[in-house]
């Protein structure tokens, strides 16, 4: 089967920093769905795997987490799916990628596509969906479909993949004033089609942004980028007993100038139930549905906003180039070999 990987980590303009390979089909584990791959999108993750680590041994590392495709075969204690299904999903961390043919992925993690969308579509929503709600609903504690919601929610890089679904989580299924940071006029503009109440620039301290647009304090803040270059912002802007989600990766995040004011951080890692095998990794099943659902009735709508080309090496480098340039805008999706 086709597939794209590397073997050892580095700069996305090295010549073999992505290579085309053929590899051998795999066979599914008891719980596994065996997925022919239609689409995938890219995501930081997958640029900085690939930047920073080396598979061990000389060994090839497929990278890729978001997929859409149709059930080829299945495990022998699936239940969820049968081979035919239409089915989006995000993988996880310690298995190969998406970037093949054919893919294994526990059927616990795997969502029904929805039926309004395309593959490409579809393959857009999966990692950042789950970051998205997990980080809303179960980090932030928000009461999910709660209109009476009162206070607000500063999304900083509210034009970025996790920003983009979580916006409009947000705005659909809460109650609360939704304020986002962008610095361009495009990236303003998407933020705003994606339902977020104010846009600040986060070029410009965020307190005094939030001023400007006469909002004094928030009861919450998704830190989604650069968190640690935001936190003097974030200790003035932030209410008392407020809580802060991130889920980027700072060098140093020193909190204890949050502590008087009693707020409370999280971690958001999407991965955590398949790293860890937790007893609650079908929920990111049902999440999925719920996703699906909500995009068929019309509440959500995908992130997607370029269709990349197919998957190979070649299309995989540039999209991976303009991750790493921070100019992209929600998802960017390759389809078919």
């Amino acid at each position: 089967m086709k597939a794209v990987g590397y073997r050892v980590a580095g700069p996305v303009s090295a010549d073999d920093s992505l290579v085309d390979l053929e590899l051998p089909v795999p066979r599914p584990g008891a719980r596994d769905l065996r997925v022919a791959v239609k689409a995938v999108s890219v995501n930081p993750a997958d640029v900085q795997m690939r930047a920073r680590v080396s598979p061990r041994n000389g060994e090839v590392r497929i990278l890729g987490f978001d997929a859409a495709g149709v059930v080829d075969s299945v495990g022998s204690d699936v239940t969820l799916f049968e081979p035919g299904d239409e089915v989006f999903y995000a993988g996880a961390m310690d298995r190969p990628g998406s970037n093949s043919e054919l893919h294994l992925v526990d059927e616990r993690v795997v969502g029904h596509k929805p039926k309004t969308l395309s593959f490409g579509e579809a393959a857009a929503l999966p990692l950042t969906s789950i970051a998205a709600w997990e980080l809303l609903f179960e980090r932030l504690a928000i009461p999910y479909g709660v209109k009476s919601q009162a206070g607000a929610l500063l999304i900083i890089n509210g034009a970025g993949g996790v920003g983009s679904i979580l916006t409009q989580l947000a705005r659909r299924l809460t109650g609360l004033t939704i304020i986002a940071t962008a610095s361009r006029p495009e990236t303003e503009a998407w933020c705003r089609t994606m339902g977020a109440h104010y846009v600040v620039n986060h070029h410009h301290p965020l307190d005094q942004g939030l001023k400007q647009i006469g909002i004094d304090q928030v009861q919450y803040v998704a830190g989604l980028t650069a968190t640690d270059k935001h936190l003097p912002a974030i200790v003035e802007a932030i209410a008392p007993r407020g809580r802060l989600a991130l889920i980027d990766d700072p060098g140093v995040l020193d909190i204890v100038s949050l502590k008087r004011k009693s707020v409370s951080v999280h971690w958001e890692l999407m991965f955590t139930p398949t790293l860890y095998q937790t007893r609650d990794m079908i929920m990111q099943h049902n999440l999925l549905n719920e996703v699906a659902a909500l995009v068929d009735a019309g509440l959500l709508r995908t992130t997607l906003t370029e269709e990349a080309g197919p998957i190979n090496a070649c299309d995989l480098k540039r999209v991976h180039a303009l991750l790493e340039s921070h100019r992209s805008i929600g998802k960017m999706v390759l389809s078919g070999f």
